[in-house]
C-alpha cells in the first residue's frame, strides 16, 4: 500500500503538469493555425509513439530488471516537454513538443506499471490500480482548474504553461524519493503458483483482449479534438473547456477504486458493462447542446478511467510476473496504434461530417463488446 500511495503521488503531480496541458493543446494549436486533421493527426500520433515506446521499454525492463531507470528517464522527458510549449511559435513546434510528451510517458508506464502490479497483487490488482488512478485523476482534475484559473487571470495560454512548471518538479521530486524507498519493486510480490499462461505467445486470452481493448481505442476521441469541437462550434466559451475537462476527470478519484473493487469481486463483466455504458458520450459531446454535451464529457472522463485502471489490472491477471513488462508493452503499442488510427478517421471524417464522427465512434465500440467478452471465457 506504501508503494502504492507513494506512486500515486507522483502521478497526481505528474498528471496535474500534462492533463493540465491537454486541456488546452487543442484551442492553443487552433491559435496557431491548425486545423481539425492537424489537431486529430498531432493527438493521434502522439499517442501511437508514445504508446509505441511502451513496447520496446516494456521488454527492456523486462530483460534488464532496470525497471526504476526506464521510469525516471520517461518522466524526465514526459514532463519537461510541457513548460516549454510556452515557447512554441508555431503549430509544429508545439505538435512535436505535444508528441515528445506522449513518447516520455510511453517509455516509463510499462515500467511503472509492472512495479505497481507487483506491489498490487496482494491487495488485489484491481483494488491497487484502482486507487492508483484515484490519485491519478485528482492530478489530472487539478492541473487543468489551475490551467482555468491562469486563464481567468487573462494571463494566455503560454503562462499556463509555465505555471505548470511548479507541478512537474513536485512529481520528480516524490519519485526519487519513492525510488529510494523501495529500490526492488519486484521483491514486493511473492512468488505464487500461477494461473496464468507461462508463455506470452501462446497466451489466447491475452492477445483477444488486446483486440477488443483496441477497438475501443480506435473509437475513443482525444480530448483535443472533443475541445477543438467545443471551441470552433462556439458551443461554450473557451474558458469552460479545460473546467469541463478537470470535472469529467475527477469524477475518477470516486470512480476508479469503486470499478477496482467491483472488479476484483465480479471480474471482466465490470469491463464490458462499462464498454457499453460508456460509448454514449459519442453523440451527447458531438451532437447535442452545452448541457449535454458536458454530460457526454463526463461519460468520456468516465471510460477513460476505467481504461486506466481496469484494461491495466486485467493485465495482470493475464500475464505471468516474468513477463509483466512484456505484456503491458504490447498491449500498450497496440491500443496506441488502433488509438492513432481512430484519431486520424475521426479527424478526417470531422472535416466532412459530425454525423460520421458519432457512426464510426460508436461502431467501433460497440464492436469490441462481444470480442472482450471472448476474451473473458478464456480468462484462466
Amino acid at each position: 500500500m506504501k508503494f502504492v500511495l507513494l506512486m500515486g503521488i507522483v502521478s497526481l503531480f505528474a498528471d496535474m503538469t500534462y492533463e493540465g496541458a491537454r486541456s488546452i493543446t487543442g484551442p492553443y494549436l487552433g491559435t496557431l493555425g491548425a486545423n481539425a486533421v492537424m489537431v486529430g493527426f498531432i493527438a493521434g500520433l502522439g499517442e501511437f509513439i508514445g504508446y509505441g515506446f511502451r513496447l520496446f521499454s516494456g521488454f527492456f525492463s523486462d530483460k534488464t530488471g532496470r525497471y526504476w531507470p526506464v521510469a525516471i528517464t520517461g518522466y524526465v522527458i514526459n514532463l519537461a516537454a510541457v513548460p516549454l510549449l510556452a515557447w512554441a511559435g508555431q503549430w509544429w513546434t508545439a505538435g512535436f513538443l505535444i508528441i515528445l510528451e506522449r513518447a516520455g510517458k510511453g517509455i516509463r508506464v510499462p515500467a511503472r506499471d509492472a512495479m505497481l502490479s507487483h506491489a498490487s497483487r496482494r491487495m488485489g490488482v484491481g483494488w491497487g490500480f484502482g486507487i492508483h488512478q484515484a490519485l491519478d485523476q485528482a492530478g489530472a482534475m487539478a492541473g487543468p482548474l489551475l490551467v482555468t484559473l491562469a486563464l481567468y487571470r487573462q494571463n494566455g495560454y503560454a503562462s499556463a504553461f509555465v505555471i505548470l512548471l511548479y507541478p512537474a518538479l513536485a512529481a520528480l521530486s516524490a519519485l526519487f524519493i519513492c525510488r529510494a524507498v523501495f529500490p526492488n519493486p519486484r521483491s514486493l510480490e511473492v512468488p505464487t503458483e500461477s494461473l496464468q499462461f507461462p508463455v506470452l505467445r501462446a497466451n489466447k486470452a491475452f492477445w483477444i483482449y488486446t483486440a477488443g481493448a483496441s477497438l475501443v481505442a480506435m473509437g475513443y476521441a482525444d480530448f483535443a479534438l472533443i475541445a477543438y469541437h467545443y471551441e470552433q462550434s462556439r458551443l461554450m466559451p473557451s474558458l469552460w473547456i479545460p473546467a469541463i475537462y478537470a470535472l469529467a476527470l475527477g469524477g475518477n478519484i470516486f470512480l476508479s477504486p469503486l470499478l477496482g473493487y467491483l472488479y476484483d469481486k465480479f471480474g471482466f463483466i465490470i469491463l464490458i458493462g462499462v464498454v457499453g455504458v460508456t460509448s454514449l458520450f459519442v453523440p451527447l459531446v458531438f451532437l447535442g447542446n452545452a448541457k449535454t454535451a458536458i454530460l457526454g464529457t463526463m461519460i468520456w472522463g468516465a471510460g477513460l478511467g476505467a481504461q486506466g485502471s481496469l484494461m491495466r489490472a486485467i493485465v495482470a491477471d493475464l500475464v505471468s510476473r516474468e513477463k509483466r513488462g512484456s505484456g503491458y508493452g504490447i498491449f500498450n503499442a497496440c491500443f496506441g496504434l488502433f488509438w492513432f488510427l481512430g484519431s486520424v478517421i475521426i479527424g478526417i471524417l470531422y472535416e466532412i461530417s459530425i454525423t460520421s464522427v458519432v457512426i464510426f465512434s460508436l461502431a467501433a465500440q460497440l464492436i469490441s463488446i462481444p470480442v472482450l467478452w471472448r476474451a473473458s471465457r478464456l480468462m484462466p
